[in-house]
């Protein structure tokens, strides 16, 4: 090793932001190994790399006694005082063994070294980026799938799309470009792993971002979001600004902001709801496209009752319980859904005694808890 090859360690440093001396120390712990591993030596070794020229030198390390057991590793005291008068028993003498064929050696491990430093210092780089945009939002090429993963590459590393985290809408192919969440980033033996998700409802949220500046310079905020992955969602939005329509923002001209995250989701359906800090105004919002008559709220039960007209029962349910599980995810409230005809069969109309309570029970109404069902 030369000059030369202190100069490329210097511009390593600069450009990878590996340190030059870090490296230098890596290279002469790793020239022990490659000396004794080539010279069949059981000797205490030091290798020493000079800062300014390069030059690579090899000093065995022997301990001064009075009688040597062991000459690889101990010197006597007379030999040790015929190099330098000042040694004692059980200083350490250093004698320079640096073999004639050592360079070549010495540049072949320097370069197993680097690149290996190198390799990880681009990993620590490409972890610390991604860990960083854990919750965010990412856009990928599929490069290839098997049983369990998609394998979607983000250019500077390969992410990882579980197939449980796969909407049952999503058909991919190589070459797709796609957007994904990032749940995770996960060092590993071989390089950071960048888990995503497409079900996660933190991906309708930042896509809304996204598409939508109102949400994305604060003024509109979504408060929260219940998803059935790749069927329907649910989004309550708020307005810090009386004179901005958080529902009209979010849908856009002619519905072109929410129809670019429907095409996204393939499909998926989206109602977009406005959020009240009244629980009853808020579970009625979140039942739409439902009309909803009255919302009784039992704070003790944590459990919000609301009344529809008959026609709209079925509507405000929705198919297999969709909607009513999505209202009640949204607004984290058990929802009892009656018709005015039940209602006023329980006489919910009026005063809710104890005794009406109990006598609701069996009257075929929509279970809370089961609406709760994920």
């Amino acid at each position: 090793m030369n000059v030369d090859f202190i100069d490329a360690l210097e511009q390593l440093e600069r450009e990878k932001g590996i340190d030059k001396d870090t490296l230098i120390e890596a290279i002469e712990a790793a020239l022990i190994s490659g000396y004794k591993r080539n010279f069949n030596s059981a000797a205490n070794v030091r290798v020493q790399i000079r800062r300014d020229t390069g030059e690579v030198t090899v000093f065995a390390r022997k301990t001064v006694v009075e009688e040597p057991s062991d000459t690889r590793l101990e010197i006597s005291l007379d030999a040790a005082l015929d190099m330098n008068p000042t040694y004692r028993v059980g200083d350490v003498v250093e004698i320079e063994v640096t073999p004639r064929d050592f360079g070549r050696i010495a540049a072949q491990t320097a370069k197993q070294v680097v690149t290996q430093r190198i390799r990880e210092a681009e990993r620590s780089i490409i972890y610390s980026k991604f860990v960083d945009r854990a919750e965010d939002i990412v856009t990928g090429v599929v490069q290839r799938q098997d049983a369990r993963m998609t394998y979607i590459d983000l250019g500077q590393t390969e992410a990882v799309l579980p197939l449980a985290e796969q909407m049952p809408t999503d058909k991919f192919k190589p070459g797709d470009r796609i957007k994904a969440f990032i749940t995770r980033v996960e060092r590993t033996t071989k390089g950071p792993q960048v888990v995503l998700s497409r079900t996660h409802p933190g991906l309708l949220k930042r896509l809304f971002e996204l598409e939508v500046p109102e949400i994305f310079d604060g003024v509109v905020e979504i408060k929260s979001v219940a998803r059935e992955a790749g069927y329907r969602s649910k989004i309550a939005v708020y307005s810090r600004n009386l004179e901005v329509d958080p529902i009209g923002a979010c849908v856009g001209a002619r519905g072109m902001r929410v129809q670019a995250v429907v095409n996204e989701l393939g499909g998926e359906k989206i109602d977009i709801v406005k959020f009240s800090d009244d629980p009853a105004e808020f579970v009625a919002n979140a039942l739409s496209p439902a009309k909803v008559v009255e919302v009784r709220i039992l704070e003790d039960e944590k459990i919000a009752r609301a009344i529809v007209p008959d026609y709209q029962l079925s509507l405000a349910i929705g198919k297999e319980g969709q909607n009513a599980r999505l209202a009640a995810k949204l607004t984290s409230w058990k929802i009892d859904i009656k018709s005015e005809t039940q209602a006023a069969e329980l006489g919910m109309f009026g005063h809710i005694t104890k005794e009406v309570e109990e006598e609701e029970e069996g009257f075929g109404s929509l279970s809370a808890d089961w609406l709760n069902e994920p």
